[in-house]
């Protein structure tokens, strides 16, 4: 059974067991959260969508770490003015396992 979430603006394709880097949470590490927004369940029998969420769906999921990407370099210039600006970012992740699928 594999189940689509919404969660940080961006939806994610998951399943029991899974490890995905999701945005940031506000939860310690080693703690349980409950995602809510369930769009879509498949798998198993009939498929299930939500308009927009499945009713009484959740996804339970184990917080592992907390981390930082990659680091990204964002360089902005304007041709022929000698402007030149160099940024540079690292997104904030947390790293979930989901546990249970409820459906």
């Amino acid at each position: 059974m594999y189940a689509i979430v919404k969660t940080g603006g961006k939806q994610y394709r998951v399943e029991e067991g899974q490890v995905v880097r999701v945005e940031r949470l506000p939860a310690a590490s080693g703690e349980s959260i409950t995602l809510e927004d369930v769009l879509f369940l498949g798998g198993e029998g009939e498929a299930r969508v939500g308009s927009p969420r499945v009713a009484g769906a959740s996804v339970v999921g184990k917080v592992l770490e907390h981390g930082r990407g990659a680091k990204l370099r964002v360089f902005h210039y304007k041709k022929r003015k000698h402007n030149r600006k160099t940024r540079g970012h690292r997104q904030d992740f947390t790293a979930l396992q989901i546990e249970k699928i409820q459906a």
